[in-house]
């Protein structure tokens, strides 16, 4: 596992315009916090930035970041944007009651684009290897979507009447984000009834369109409860 790195770059030009909305709707009820957990500091920084600092990267040449929030943490960011300085370019976009409308809402914006691969990310997943993200792209590119995964590192069962199985780990994935698709593709999908069964937006497309398997990393993880937060500073001090 390899400490994930923020730097920079030369900046490239890809084939095709790249997008990214950044979907950031948590509460931080998990994290016993006294805010939601994207505010929550990292470093000396909010989760959310180290996020956006991410796809910001020159190197990744994304055209548009989108920054999707709840209605009433709009000015909360803003507050955070001024205090820290934030001077990378995002449009804010208000989110939905789900993570699906949250998203749908973000795409909306692209409503003038013509084109481009678009990818959907965790606000709160602020470690993201830019090789992860680039690799992304780069298969949804390809094949028209692509998802960051890994190996589940332990055993795992499924349940069922009698008690519990084991299944083959080499067989399963554990899925991250980001989680990218050909900007059309994921229109297509959003235009469809939201169903009780998505989970993530892979499982919006899936019925459309294969989706293709990206090796993702185990330092990309999802800020979720408080050992998480401290896991992500050891990383982090790792990369310095």
């Amino acid at each position: 596992m390899t400490p994930p790195a923020a730097n920079s770059s030369t900046p490239k030009v890809p084939a095709t315009p790249r997008y990214a909305i950044l979907v950031a709707g948590g509460s931080g009820t998990r994290m016993g916090a006294d805010r939601p957990k994207q505010f929550l500091e990292l470093a000396g920084e909010p989760v959310l930035l180290h996020t956006l600092r991410r796809f910001a990267d020159p190197a990744l040449g994304v055209d548009t970041l989108i920054v999707v929030l709840p209605a009433g943490q709009l000015e909360t960011w803003r507050d955070l944007c001024a205090q820290y300085n934030v001077q990378i370019p995002h449009a804010l976009v208000v989110g939905g009651s789900t993570r699906w409308a949250s998203v749908r809402a973000g795409l909306a914006h692209l409503a003038d684009r013509e084109n481009g691969v678009v990818a959907v990310h965790d606000g709160v997943r602020p470690l993201t290897p830019r090789t992860v993200i680039e690799a992304t792209y780069q298969a949804a590119y390809n094949h028209g979507a692509a998802v960051a995964a890994v190996v589940p590192k332990d055993s795992v069962r499924n349940l069922s009447q009698q008690g519990s199985y084991a299944l083959n780990r080499a067989r399963l994935r554990l899925v991250q984000t980001p989680q990218c698709f050909d900007l059309a593709l994921l229109r297509r999908a959003y235009q469809l009834p939201e169903l009780t069964t998505f989970t993530d937006d892979a499982s919006v497309v899936e019925d459309l369109h294969p989706i293709q398997l990206v090796e993702g990393d185990y330092c990309n993880l999802k800020i979720t409860t408080a050992e998480d937060l401290y896991i992500a500073e050891a990383l982090l001090r790792m990369g310095d």
